[in-house]
């Protein structure tokens, strides 16, 4: 063997004994492993190689003092901990000589938060900064000394590597680390000190025991977190002399460290079981948050049975007596005078969607339905028992909102969780339901909007993108007068594709009456079959070339595509559509300029100064437009249960692109189209008709406003 030879192969046997070295984390405490900005891979990567050298790896946070997660900024730290169940209060936020990383937060110094990508993620688990959270005197002497002269003396701290001795530290102490003190470690074969990398430090405050340092924060942190320990949950509930006689009792030694079986949607089951309601709670006494509650049944004292045989109920409608359970058998008006209680089960339905609890939703939705189109202020649960679809539950919600000035414990408690508030935050994103925001927050770990901006804007859909960007915008309420003036620009150019026979019908919330639109629905028509044919992609392809169209985000000619034939009844699927019909429409972001020409003229570089509205331009034939009008201008419920009475009583099917007869999936004209005698004088008869045919009394637009 020549020189060279041999020299390759001493590397190559070097470079064989530099990877096989492992650095030993026995003495480490236990680690807990943050999934936030971490796929599950990598997550799994770093839990690797902590277990494989030896680490007391845990799967519960509540039993870390050592936390990895790929965060960087100090008071972002704490929030993953608080977000996790775990309340600490800061030990040293002054910057020091001892802890120098503390006066770094760009938090503390910096601008408020912006939404600005900020270049691509490297998915390279070695070029993350991941934070660790440990104790913060984890760290010997020597490991200071030698983390003092790391940077300038790298071969003499190879040559005497200190290991971290957390044995003689506070066990209620826990500090965040950056991750490249992991890597660093497997790329250096052992363990190196901890304080170079070091985040931040705080205290664990136990859950009797409130939060000093910031009073402000007390209220968050004293909550309990729905991902809290279901074992202290039930040990607070017990009696305490029941709890002392059980701790009495011998255990079986159990590892509680040992690697157990991942599952990847465990994050989900945080809301599993969660009833949503509360009991009344004695005054003075701390509010049980996060926990089952189970529905309590009403409890009357002698005096409520005096004011009971006292004072009747109020005269029932008709609806309440003949216990009508559609909201389409009934009138809804615009504002209710039970609103204020309303209000407080819209946030607890809210609640149930977030949590994908369909039944919830449907039940709540049904209850606040019931209510809205009650005609009475309700005085006493029995009116509450008498309502169709309002049970002994709400009774109960009724009957607590009474007592406590207005408010639910429920309500109060949703509201203050922090996964809830991050999951509104994220449903509110155009283009983004109930499930994608539970895979944002749980899957990929983002608590806020920039999170979404930083770290996974690429995966985002388009539409999701746009719905992101114009946030705040979209966020905005539209008044009736802009949103006339942009039906009135859409009907503009409608004509001037095809002729003056186009017809347009506002619908959605303004036809039902509201001050001011989340969006503008507009549904587009023609009494010639032809003219409504592929119309709407003429109709914005016209705004787009005039710059009222700034973004098409949906385009759909279902419709067309099958000659505006009404959808077949073995078709269940809506490809694209709104959720409710199959009819050609288009949903855009649309930026008014009414003043163009003269911001123009006064300066050539001007930009549009208006907010981006969401606007959705539906198409019908006129064959069925009054049952695309009556879908589309009924409230939520009220469009819900127009299909359950159709089909449970007719034996129908009925969406906004027309009726079927479910047994042979024939059509059903009930606007009289084929009779050029008997045809719809205008949309609005249509509307009539389509009432009229299904059995039902014709309900004007401002009394179907269910929600």
């Amino acid at each position: 063997m020549d020189d060279s030879s041999s020299t390759i192969a001493t590397i190559d046997h070097d470079a064989h004994q530099l990877i096989r070295t492992k650095p030993d984390f026995k003495a480490l405490p236990p680690v807990y492993v943050l999934a936030a900005h971490l796929s599950i891979n990598e997550q799994h990567e770093a839990e690797d190689a902590l277990s494989h050298g030896g680490a007391s790896l845990t799967y519960d946070i509540h039993e870390a003092r050592l936390v990895l997660g790929n965060i960087s900024r100090p008071k972002r730290a704490k929030s993953e901990l608080q977000w996790k169940g775990v309340r600490v209060e800061d030990v040293n936020d002054k910057p020091s000589a001892e802890n120098p990383i503390s006066s770094l937060d760009p938090e503390d110094r910096g601008p408020a938060r912006k939404r600005k990508r900020l270049g691509d993620r490297d998915d390279d688990l070695s070029k993350r900064n991941v934070g660790v959270v440990i104790d913060d005197l984890s760290t010997t002497d020597d490991e200071q000394e030698s983390s003092d002269v790391t940077s300038s003396n790298t071969r003499a701290a190879k040559d005497t590597p200190p290991s971290p001795s957390l044995s003689g530290s506070p066990t209620d102490r826990v500090m965040v680390i950056k991750l490249d003190w992991l890597n660093d470690s497997l790329s250096a074969g052992r363990v190196l000190p901890l304080e170079p990398y070091s985040i931040y430090t705080g205290r664990v405050v136990p859950l009797e025991e409130p939060a000093t340092n910031h009073p402000a924060a007390m209220k968050v942190n004293g909550m309990k977190s729905f991902t809290s320990n279901k074992s202290t949950d039930i040990e607070e509930t017990l009696p305490r002399g029941i709890m002392e006689r059980a701790k009495a009792d011998p255990k079986p030694t159990v590892n509680r460290y040992i690697k157990r079986d991942r599952i990847k949607d465990a994050a989900n089951k945080d809301f599993v079981g969660k009833s949503f309601s509360s009991s009344t709670q004695a005054a003075g006494q701390p509010s049980s948050q996060h926990i089952t509650r189970p529905t309590h049944l009403l409890h009357q004292t002698t005096s409520e049975h005096d004011e009971v045989a006292s004072s009747a109920l109020p005269p029932m409608p008709d609806w309440v007596r003949e216990n009508k359970i559609y909201a389409c058998e009934r009138a809804t008006p615009l504002t209710s005078p039970n609103e204020a209680f309303i209000c407080q089960l819209r946030k607890i339905k809210l609640a149930r969607l977030l949590t994908l609890d369909e039944i919830g939703v449907r039940a709540y939705s049904s209850s606040i339905a019931s209510l809205a189109a009650y005609p009475y202020p309700i005085q006493s649960t029995r009116e509450i028992l008498a309502l169709p679809s309002c049970d002994q539950k709400i009774a109960h919600l009724f009957r607590e909102y009474q007592t406590n000035n207005g408010e639910l414990q429920a309500v109060a408690d949703l509201e203050a969780d922090p996964a809830l508030k991050v999951l509104r935050e994220f449903y509110e994103i155009w283009g983004v339901g109930a499930k994608t925001a539970r895979e944002f927050y749980y899957d990929k770990g983002w608590r806020d909007l920039d999170d979404i901006v930083e770290h996974g804007w690429k995966s985002l859909s388009r539409v999701q993108q746009i719905g992101l960007k114009y946030y705040d915008e979209f966020m905005l309420k539209i008044p009736r007068a802009e949103v006339e003036s942009i039906a009135a620009t859409i009907t503009k150019h409608a004509c001037l594709v095809t002729d003056d026979g186009i017809e347009s019908i506002l619908v959605g919330g303004y036809r039902r009456g509201k001050s001011e639109s989340g969006d503008v629905d507009l549904i587009l028509s023609h009494r010639n079959p032809a003219k409504t044919h592929n119309l709407v992609s003429l109709v914005v392809k016209s705004l787009e070339k005039s710059h009222w169209i700034t973004h098409t985000l949906t385009l759909n000619l279902t419709n067309s595509k099958r000659n505006q034939e009404p959808l077949p009844i073995n078709n269940s699927a809506s490809p694209g559509g709104h959720g409710f019909d199959t009819l050609d429409k288009a949903l855009v972001v649309w930026q008014d300029w009414p003043s163009k020409a003269a911001d123009l003229k006064a300066d050539p570089n001007a930009k549009n100064p208006n907010v981006h509205r969401r606007v959705d331009i539906i198409v019908s034939p006129w064959r069925t437009v009054g049952c695309a009008v009556a879908g589309w201008t009924s409230g939520t419920t009220f469009q819900r249960d127009l299909r359950r009475y159709v089909k449970r009583v007719k034996g129908w099917k009925f969406d906004s692109s027309g009726v079927r007869q479910r047994g042979t999936g024939d059509w059903i004209d009930l606007e009289g189209w084929r009779d050029m005698k008997t045809r719809c004088r205008d949309w609005k008869e249509a509307e009539r008709r389509v009432f009229e045919g299904m059995g039902l009394v014709y309900r004007e637009p401002w009394n179907r406003c269910t929600g």
